[in-house]
């Protein structure tokens, strides 16, 4: 199977997983950006991807910049879909209250997993089937 991803920047550079059988290819900034604590950006990589029908891509954060500096993915996980070929674009956050976080281009910023879908189609009905859970909601099945 194989992913294809046009370049829309020269400068782009292409997903690549850090080690065989890592689910995630990681997104590269395509240029440099400074997130002021508190402060999120949305960020290019200079790339559009075709994702195949019946998957999606899953844009997530890398752990080692969640851990280190507080940097995440703001709508984690950013949703790909298979119809999308508009340019990949990474919304990063600086959680952390203190310090700023810079990233140069080329820095590996956030990870695209595909995972398979289901399309179902949508069904009106005029009660749904009681379960154990009912509508329990937040915090609904206690803290421990």
């Amino acid at each position: 199977m194989s992913l294809r991803f046009a370049r829309l920047d020269s400068r782009a550079r292409l997903p690549t997983r850090a080690h065989p059988g890592d689910a995630g290819l990681d997104l590269c900034a395509l240029e440099a950006v400074e997130l002021a604590p508190g402060a999120r950006a949305s960020v290019p990589t200079g790339l559009a991807v075709q994702i195949p029908d019946g998957q999606a891509g899953l844009v997530l954060p890398r752990s080692g910049l969640a851990a280190r500096y507080g940097v995440t993915v703001v709508n984690a996980p950013g949703l790909i879909d298979s119809g999308y070929r508009g340019e990949l674009r990474v919304l990063l956050l600086n959680t952390d209250p203190q310090m700023a976080f810079a990233a140069q281009a080329g820095d590996r910023i956030a990870q695209l997993v595909l995972v398979r879908i289901e399309l179902p189609e949508t069904v009106e009905v005029a009660s749904l089937r009681d379960s154990e859970r009912g509508s329990g909601g937040f915090g609904s099945s206690g803290v421990r």
